[in-house]
């Protein structure tokens, strides 16, 4: 398949990183029928078989982690002439990849991130899935956890602390009911917990974890929530004590390569500063009402 373009390649990054046609038709805005028919057509060009279909998702075979491999080097150049042409023009870019509540937190507090002063732009990239930023997919990343890539720099931003939370006054009609995200978009310990704890009183899921917010506040049933989200609602009370075995470490990460550039460094000293102030309510210290 002679000239390949680049926006097919990274259609493939997508679906081969996310590991299936929905999440990857999420984070790049295609309908997944598209994606799935554009994975065919590189498939047929290259005369390789890139992955293993099955209900589960889309498992990469041995040829379609070789081209990943081959793929990386090129992003990683990709995103160095982006940052390159940024700097150039005074229009560079800071990607931030966070999960839901914290990038509700930080669209909240956004001029905390950036003044109308500063003349670089944000790109928020909102998903529960890991950050990527060993090759330059995003240049900050807020994680649950300490990074193990070798080129990857962090900075400890305090503990997350979650529970279960209903419509206030609620406590009869909601006894025995859950909310939870569907099992296969539950890929974070918080979304998997009602399915590992209430699998029988499960019986609401939905799709995104915003609308576990929204269904608890309609009195639809209990869902587990970062603090953060549940403690600040006034129409939320907290259903039982915090649930401890979710508790975790935060983490602001950056790729070593890029952590010294000015704009990321304005970005990541503001962003520890911003998370430094919620710090009671991240870990979960200052709850309404406690049930």
């Amino acid at each position: 398949m002679k000239n390949v373009s680049w926006d097919l390649y990274q259609d493939f990054i997508a679906v081969a990183r996310k590991g299936g046609l929905s999440a990857a038709a999420a984070a790049t805005g295609m309908s997944a029928a598209t994606l799935g028919r554009r994975m065919l057509e590189l498939e047929q060009g290259l005369g390789r078989a890139l992955f293993r279909r099955s209900p589960g998702g889309y498992e990469l075979t041995g040829d379609g982690n070789a081209l990943l491999d081959h793929l990386k080097d090129l992003e990683a150049g990709a995103r160095k002439v982006d940052a390159w042409q940024g700097i150039s023009t005074g229009n560079a870019v800071v990607r931030i990849a966070a999960g839901t509540w914290m990038a509700h937190l930080l669209s909240e507090n956004f001029q905390a991130l950036r003044t109308l002063r500063d003349d670089f732009r944000v790109d928020l990239r909102i998903g529960e899935q890991r950050a990527g930023l060993a090759f330059r997919e995003n240049d900050i990343g807020i994680r649950a956890f300490a990074p193990d890539e070798t080129n990857l720099a962090s900075r400890r931003a305090g503990s997350v602390a979650y529970a279960a939370y209903r419509a206030r006054n609620s406590a009869d009609t909601t006894r025995d009911t859950w909310l939870a995200i569907g099992k296969d978009d539950a890929v974070s310990a918080y979304l998997k917990w009602p399915h590992e704890n209430q699998p029988d009183k499960v019986t609401v899921t939905v799709n995104q974890p915003r609308n576990l917010k929204d269904l608890a506040l309609a009195g639809a049933g209990i869902a587990v929530l970062p603090c953060l989200a549940g403690d600040l609602e006034p129409g939320l009370e907290r259903a039982g004590p915090e649930i401890t075995e979710l508790r975790h470490q935060q983490w602001i990460v950056m790729n070593n390569d890029d952590r010294h550039r000015s704009e990321i460094r304005t970005v990541v000293s503001r962003l520890a500063r911003l998370i430094k102030q919620h710090a009671d309510l991240l870990a979960g210290a200052r709850p309404s009402r406690s049930v």
